[in-house]
C-alpha cells in the first residue's frame, strides 16, 4: 500500500499510526522500522516499480494535428473536427 500510493511522510505516518491501531496490526516498533526503510529507500522503491510496469516499447515521436471538413455532401459534416495522431515507437535503451 505504502509503495502504490508512493506516500509521502505526513501519509506514511498516518497509515502507520492506523495500522498499530488496528486489531492484530503492526507495532510501533514494527511501524518505526518501516518508516525508516521507506524514508532510506523511497525513490529506489518507487523507480523499480515504474521499470516492473513499463513495457519495452517506448515513445520515440509524436505527431499530431487537428483536421476541419470544409466540403460536404451534409452540411451538418462540414466543420467537424478529427484528431490525426502519429506515435513512433521504439525499444527502450536504443
Amino acid at each position: 500500500s505504502i509503495a502504490s500510493a508512493d506516500m509521502d511522510l505526513n501519509q506514511l505516518e498516518a497509515f502507520l499510526t492506523a495500522q498499530t491501531k488496528k486489531q492484530g496490526g503492526i507495532t510501533s516498533d514494527q511501524a518505526a522500522v518501516i518508516a525508516k526503510f521507506w524514508k532510506n529507500h523511497r525513490i529506489k522503491i518507487h523507480e523499480s516499480l515504474i521499470n516492473q510496469s513499463r513495457q519495452d516499447n517506448v515513445l520515440k515521436n509524436m505527431n499530431w494535428r487537428v483536421d476541419l471538413k470544409s466540403q460536404s455532401r451534409h452540411i451538418d459534416q462540414i466543420n467537424t473536427p478529427v484528431a490525426i495522431v502519429e506515435m513512433e515507437l521504439g525499444k527502450s535503451g536504443q
